[in-house]
């Protein structure tokens, strides 16, 4: 690991807290988010978000991490993801926003260090920007930064590229040893974790939780998305996580976290570093914890 900014982190173990309790949260007539509550402590609350087709579990090892280190936390399944609700609209940024503000108001009674991964992040950017006073402080992980537009000459062609792929003639017993020899690193709950991502479907097949249709969404949100222009609305103290060599090249990344203000982290790693790393990014977001109670 290497920083640009902020202070060293120390990578000493932690010992886990509890799985945390399940509950159902409504954000709106006939829909509601699954969200696991973990407490910790009268330290600063964490809301934890996940990225475009994962899931809460993706961040239990991080939560767990943050319970032990005396903070209470929120980790949420996004509409359409995971065990929330199947809903065919909402995908947004407005509506994705006031989710997670009805799920704190609901759950915390401080504001709370927002942390999102890959999509998740730029869902927790345009929260913390539209809800400043729930947000003590931002935490994005390989995220929060995506802008499709880098990447793509058009929304067509990044259609075409982000896709889902079809899971047909799979079955669920193969996907998950394909998943345990392409994530080395991946704790037996990280690939658990990764796993409850897909349900079973008759005669042994799986398909993903986040439907097809909404996933498109989801991309075409993604792509009208300007993080840029989010993060000079957010003044609260930011840690940017990026993977090295992972969705956006250096030069982009370092000119999102000038803007934002942010302190910039490299880690080397998967794309779900936070679980497949869970320590390292645990440890970076306490240290970001500390700072917002400095």
């Amino acid at each position: 690991m290497r920083i640009e900014s902020g202070r060293r982190v120390d990578r000493e173990s932690v010992e886990p807290a509890s799985d945390g309790m399940s509950i159902a949260i409504a954000v709106e007539e006939e829909v509601s988010l699954r969200a696991i509550i973990r407490r910790g402590g009268a330290a600063v609350p964490f809301l934890f978000v996940h990225g475009l087709a994962s899931n809460a579990h993706l961040w239990d090892e991080v939560a767990d991490l943050a319970a032990a280190g005396g903070h209470d936390s929120v980790t949420v399944d996004q509409r359409g993801h995971g065990e929330s609700a199947q809903v065919e609209h909402g995908y947004d940024f407005a509506t994705l926003a006031h989710d997670l503000a009805t799920v704190v108001r609901a759950q915390l009674d401080s504001p709370v260090i927002a942390v999102g991964q890959s999509w998740g992040g730029n869902v927790v950017l345009e929260f913390g920007a539209r809800y400043p006073n729930l947000v003590a402080g931002l935490g994005l992980v390989d995220g929060g930064f995506l802008r499709l537009a880098d990447g793509f000459p058009s929304y067509e062609d990044a259609r075409k590229a982000l896709t889902p792929p079809s899971f047909a003639g799979l079955t669920y017993d193969d996907l998950r040893e394909r998943m345990r020899r392409h994530l080395p690193g991946f704790s037996e709950a990280a690939l658990d974790a990764q796993m409850a991502n897909f349900e079973r479907i008759p005669a042994g097949g799986v398909r993903s939780r986040l439907r097809v249709s909404n996933h498109m969404q989801i991309l075409e949100h993604l792509w009208g998305h300007d993080p840029d222009r989010v993060a000079g609305k957010v003044s609260v103290p930011t840690a940017v996580v990026a993977v090295a060599g992972g969705l956006a090249p250096p030069n982009r990344v370092a000119d999102f976290v000038q803007k934002a203000g942010a302190s910039l982290y490299w880690v080397d790693g998967h794309h779900d570093v936070h679980a497949q790393q869970p320590q390292l990014v645990g440890r970076i977001l306490l240290e970001l914890a500390a700072e917002v109670s400095a």
